[in-house]
């Protein structure tokens, strides 16, 4: 029961934070290792059960999907599926205590990335020329894609700010487009994952259910909610998160 309700509550609150602003991961990948999960293992699982959230947050953003920029939606779409795959393949060839050595600075990594977003965009935005070419937009895309494939703290901000980059303006398309993406590489990286052996399919269950409700949810509520509280909220949670891996 612990299990079951852990990992549903978990899953829950991470399908609405991916949807509204990202971090989701900072609830599911720590209570999957909390429960006794192998960090690879959890963060292919993770990844795995946030990939319904995301599908069903990007269905909530259906209105809002359109590409800005010099890249088509395909292009983008097939640069994700490209980097999700290798950054899969790259978690795949990580010895396990290597990986283990890494999630603490990973974490903190995607806390700082998370907690310095809306600067980071506000850099973005204020860069004083044009949207970037096609070469540029398309190796920036691959680069995160990458990233969000070998693992997904952090992606949100990191998707958001590329889109911004590469000439996107539209805020609540900008969600779009990076639910959308995220949803696409955590499927390529998620089906890679389940080749190797690495998927805990009982967990991934429980987590893909929680996070489907709460993606469409928060798709469907993220105008409602004050981003400057969630922000706060999430950056603790990172930072807690972040603080115990250090110490264990």
């Amino acid at each position: 029961m612990l299990f079951i309700v852990t990992l549903a509550v978990a899953g829950l609150l991470a399908g609405a934070l991916n949807a509204v602003a990202g971090g989701g991961t900072f609830l599911t990948f720590p209570a999957l290792v909390w429960l006794g999960v192998p960090p690879i293992a959890a963060n292919a699982t993770s990844t795995l059960g946030a990939l319904p959230g995301y599908a069903s947050s990007a269905w909530g953003y259906r209105e809002d999907l359109r590409a800005e920029g010099t890249l088509g939606l395909r292009g983008i779409v097939g640069l994700g599926a490209l980097g999700g795959l290798i950054g899969a393949g790259l978690l795949l060839i990580t010895p396990g205590a290597v990986f283990d050595g890494l999630v603490p600075w990973l974490l903190l990594v995607a806390t700082a990335l998370f907690a310095l977003g809306p600067r980071v965009l506000a850099f973005v935005r204020a860069r004083g020329f044009g949207p970037a070419g096609p070469a540029l937009s398309g190796a920036a895309v691959l680069a995160v894609s990458i990233y969000g494939g070998y693992f997904n703290g952090g992606l949100g901000i990191l998707l958001l700010a590329m889109l911004g980059l590469i000439g996107f303006v539209n805020l609540h398309g900008m969600n779009g487009i990076k639910v959308l993406l995220s949803a696409v590489l955590s499927l390529v990286s998620a089906a890679a994952y389940a080749a190797a052996g690495l998927i805990e399919w009982d967990a991934a269950l429980i987590v893909a259910v929680a996070t489907t409700l709460g993606g469409y949810l928060g798709a469907r509520g993220a105008r409602r909610i004050r981003m400057d509280h969630l922000r706060l909220g999430i950056t603790g949670v990172g930072l807690v998160m972040t603080a115990l891996f250090f110490v264990l």
